[in-house]
C-alpha cells in the first residue's frame, strides 16, 4: 500500500505573533515550528495502515528549507520517504499548493504505473484553518474525498475504504473505492512518540528536494494585522491586615458576598 501524507510547517500554539515591517508576513524569528496536530494524527494513520497491510509511506510538505524539520519528524515515527516542495515565498495559497501537490501525485503515477492508495491530509492546518487543499487535490486528480475523518479502515485487497465522522452528533460512514483523498482529524488515534533509534533514522533520512511551478492565483495579500489583545493590570490592595478593607470591598464589588 502507497500512502502519500501532505503535512505543513506551523507555528507553536502559545508563540507570540507579529507581522513583518510591510504587513505582508508574519515574522518568524523568534517562533517554534509544528506540524498541525490533524496532520501529525495523519501521519500516525498512515504509518498504522502500512504496519497492517504492507507498503510504504511518503510523506510531503511546501514550505522553506526548514520545513525540513517537520518532515524528519515524520520520518522518526515512521514516514519512509520525505519530499521538501521548497517555496520560499509568502503567496502560497489553497490553489497553488493543490496544484503542486498534484503534480507530484501525477509525477508518482507516472513514473511507478499506478497512483498512491491514500492521500492522507490533515482536516484543516492550525494556522490558516482553510479546509481547502484536500478538496482541491481531489478535484485535480479526479478522485474520491471525505473530510473530517475520526476512523478509517480499509478492505482487503485495498479496493476500498470505510471513513467515519461525526457531524452534529451524527454518525456517518463513507464507503469510498481508492485511490482516494481523505482528510483526518485529531482524535482518530493517539499519535506515538519517536523512538531513539527512528530519530537517529531521520537525522540521516535523505529528502528528495522539488522546486515546484508556482500558478498565481489572482488573490493577493494586502496587509495582515494582529488583532488587538486586552490589557490586563495588576492592583495592589495594600500590604498585611490594611488590605483587608479593600478586599473586602472587591469580593462585595464581585457579587461574592451577598
Amino acid at each position: 500500500m502507497e500512502i502519500l501524507v501532505c503535512i505543513k510547517r506551523v507555528p507553536m500554539v502559545g508563540g507570540r505573533i507579529s507581522v513583518t515591517p510591510d504587513g505582508l508576513g508574519i515574522e518568524t524569528h523568534l517562533l517554534s515550528f509544528t506540524i498541525s496536530p490533524h496532520e501529525e494524527c495523519a501521519v500516525e494513520e498512515a504509518v498504522r495502515l502500512v504496519e497492517r497491510e504492507g507498503g510504504a509511506v511518503t510523506v510531503l510538505t511546501l514550505g522553506p528549507p526548514e520545513a525540513a524539520d517537520q518532515l524528519r519528524d515524520s520520518v522518526a515515527v515512521g514516514a519512509g520517504v520525505a519530499v521538501l516542495l521548497e517555496a520560499d515565498r509568502p503567496d502560497w495559497g489553497p490553489i497553488a499548493t493543490a496544484e503542486a501537490i498534484a503534480e507530484v501525485a501525477r509525477h508518482h503515477s507516472a513514473e511507478t504505473g499506478k497512483p498512491f492508495d491514500l492521500l492522507l491530509f490533515g482536516n484543516e492546518a492550525a494556522d490558516t484553518g482553510d479546509y481547502q487543499v484536500a478538496v482541491r487535490v481531489a478535484h485535480l486528480l479526479g478522485l474520491p474525498c471525505a473530510t473530517g475523518i475520526k476512523s478509517l479502515e480499509v478492505a482487503e485487497g485495498l479496493t476500498h475504504a470505510r471513513a467515519g465522522r461525526e457531524y452534529r452528533g451524527i454518525s456517518e460512514v463513507f464507503e469510498v473505492a481508492l485511490p482516494a483523498v481523505i482528510s483526518v482529524k485529531e482524535g482518530i488515534n493517539l499519535p506515538r512518540y519517536p523512538s531513539l533509534p527512528g530519530r537517529m533514522r531521520a537525522k540521516k533520512a535523505a529528502i528528495e528536494v522539488l522546486q515546484p511551478a508556482w500558478h498565481g492565483e489572482g488573490v493577493s495579500t494586502e496587509r495582515l494585522r494582529v488583532p488587538a489583545s486586552e490589557r490586563r493590570q495588576a492592583a495592589v490592595l495594600g500590604r498585611g491586615v490594611e488590605a483587608v478593607p479593600a478586599l473586602v470591598e472587591l469580593i462585595e464589588q464581585l457579587g461574592v458576598l451577598s
